[in-house]
């Protein structure tokens, strides 16, 4: 029995690699036969990073089944810890391994502050947990705002005033230059990078989910009390899928910041909105549903673009593309029709092999 529920896991994982590996082959060949617009092709990279962010956020809120609205700042520690190594080492090593050293210090230090946070943050629970996880993401933003680092030949120059208390050399450089950002970074992102990033998130998270770890979580998430009950660490596995959820979102940052020419801690990029909208990805492709969040991570950041050439009507086709996705998952009527649906499909699929 436990041999038939692995190999079903098995079949469902490929299925879930297989969608991402289609989509990359679709892409890679529109490219190099008929082409894709300039604008949809600055696309590519941003959907690999909402879907890492997507599928991050899905373990700790599906998963764990805890409301966390921090990710966008621990995306904001990944990308300006890894903008700042790319600036300190640019030129000092070949441009794929300082790219890789910097999606690991990225993700290092993301996990790190999740590790700081999450201790004390997941004894609260529900609303609480999401307020405080929400000041986080706004605390990170706001010191990044204010933060001046420069280098010169004495060392490193800390100031959270402006860029002349740094009290630099002739030869000093800054590198972040507070509300300006990081200036320069080097464009090492591409879509095959991306790509890459978002497969090795997906074994990630489906191995812990389907391992023995997983199911430890799941357990916290249906019950906390008997899950405690029969020996179950709760702070160890909450801490767990917190703290890897935070180091995928940070490498998602770094993979968004070497994207840009100019990385700045703006509210449009680590604010609210984006946590908010990360959380849409979750929501609407199913909460607990990995593949649901890849799937409505790439609809919904690529949808608005390619309804452009509609100009007014493209808001409203993507409103109701929303809803529809909302409904289909979560209304009475939808979660009945895919209920009575699986099954048939599966009788009709045993009835093919017999």
């Amino acid at each position: 029995m436990r041999g038939m529920k692995t190999n079903k896991n098995m079949k469902q994982n490929v299925i879930t690699y297989g969608i991402v590996l289609v989509i990359f082959a679709l892409v890679m060949i529109m490219k190099y036969t008929v082409g894709i617009s300039s604008l949809l092709q600055g696309l590519l990279v941003p959907v690999c990073m909402y879907v890492m962010l997507a599928v991050s956020l899905n373990l700790v809120v599906g998963i764990l089944g805890e409301l966390s609205l921090g990710h966008a700042g621990f995306m904001c520690v990944g990308a300006f810890s890894g903008a700042f190594f790319s600036m300190c080492t640019k030129g000092a090593m070949p441009d794929l391994l300082r790219f890789v050293i910097a999606m690991l210090i990225g993700g290092a230090v993301a996990a790190f502050f999740g590790i700081v946070i999450g201790i004390p943050v997941l004894r609260l629970k529900g609303d609480y947990l999401a307020i405080v996880t929400l000041a986080f993401g706004e605390i990170i933003k706001n010191i990044m705002n204010v933060l001046y680092i420069g280098r010169d030949a004495d060392g490193f120059h800390f100031s959270t005033k402006d860029m002349i208390d740094l009290h630099m050399g002739p030869d000093g450089q800054v590198i972040i230059n507070g509300p300006q950002g990081i200036t320069g970074t080097p464009n090492d992102s591409t879509f095959v990078i991306g790509t890459i990033l978002v497969l090795l998130s997906l074994v990630i998270v489906l191995n812990l989910v389907q391992s023995r770890d997983g199911r430890a979580i799941m357990a916290i998430r249906d019950n906390r009390i008997a899950a405690e009950s029969v020996g179950i660490n709760i702070t160890k596995y909450k801490l767990m899928a917190f703290t890897i959820s935070a180091a995928i979102a940070g490498v998602a940052g770094v993979l968004y910041a070497h994207n840009l020419s100019t990385l700045t801690a703006l509210p449009k990029n680590f604010g609210y909105n984006m946590s908010i909208m990360i959380l849409v990805f979750v929501v609407l492709g199913g909460i607990g549903n990995i593949r649901g969040s890849v799937i409505a991570a790439i609809v919904l950041t690529l949808l608005p673009e390619l309804l452009r050439g509609l100009n007014d009507y493209r808001m409203l086709i993507y409103a109701v593309v929303l809803i529809a996705m909302m409904l289909f998952n979560w209304s009475p009527k939808g979660i009945e029709f895919k209920e009575r649906y699986a099954p048939r499909r599966l009788l009709r699929r045993n009835a093919g092999k017999e």
